[in-house]
């Protein structure tokens, strides 16, 4: 985004509102970018932060759509990277309303989109939603028999209990060093053999170096078998 755009310059004095606190100010500044957009790329940056602060799931869920929908209406490579968040905050909106099903659809969207965002923490973060949100939403989508609940992924990894319960003694003992080279392809994982690939690599590096106690040891070597990529 071009911040010397009078709309993200609002913008931006609106998420330093929100730091400090200010969420008054900050919803007023971004009402000022909603009143001043020239156009439906400014409108769509606008429409984004303003669905932030609204006070009912309601609200919220009609300003992530009208995101959208400006982005739609763009429709280039300004708003490309755009797609992943904005399916996320869709899914995440229609989860608080409680329609799971149509929740995961905007879920399945943003996985398919994930790619379009740039590395980095903001991918990372989106990841983390998205997996989040497509376990969340897996039972509705197994119920409703439409066949959504393997596209893409269950973003469950396989051997998920054995790795849940190695994380816990991990926190519990603070080994920072296997946590942080396991969790993000974890908290990341969507179901695809590329993250099967980066999971099963972040288990191998931990185990390789032989640190854990024997029982921890197996355990992860069992959870490195689960997590092998399916030949086609």
């Amino acid at each position: 985004m071009d911040p010397e755009l009078p709309v993200v310059r609002l913008c931006v004095a609106g998420m330093q509102a929100e730091a400090e606190g200010r969420a008054a100010a900050a919803r007023e500044l971004f009402r000022q970018a909603w009143d001043g957009a020239r156009d439906d790329y400014e409108a769509c940056i606008a429409a984004h932060y303003l669905a932030r602060h609204q006070t009912t799931p309601e609200g919220t869920l009609r300003w992530n759509q009208e995101c959208l929908d400006r982005a739609d209406r763009v429709g280039d490579a300004r708003v490309q990277g755009f797609y992943p968040s904005l399916y996320v905050n869709l899914g995440r909106a229609y989860r608080e309303l409680g329609q799971l099903a149509t929740a995961r659809e905007y879920f399945v969207r943003a996985a398919e989109r994930v790619a379009d965002a740039p590395e980095g923490q903001y991918t990372d973060w989106n990841r983390f939603a998205i997996a989040e949100g497509l376990r969340d939403t897996a039972e509705a989508a197994a119920g409703s028999g439409d066949g959504t609940a393997v596209a893409p992924g269950c973003a469950e990894a396989d051997g998920a209990g054995l790795l849940r319960e190695l994380f816990a003694r991990w926190c519990a003992r603070g080994d920072l060093k296997a946590l942080g080279l396991t969790l993000p392809a974890y908290l990341g994982y969507l179901g695809t053999d590329e993250d099967r690939v980066r999971l099963r690599s972040a288990l191998h590096m931990v185990h390789a170096a032989r640190w854990l106690p024997e029982e921890e040891q197996a355990a992860l070597g069992e959870a490195i078998a689960a997590v092998a990529v399916p030949v086609p």
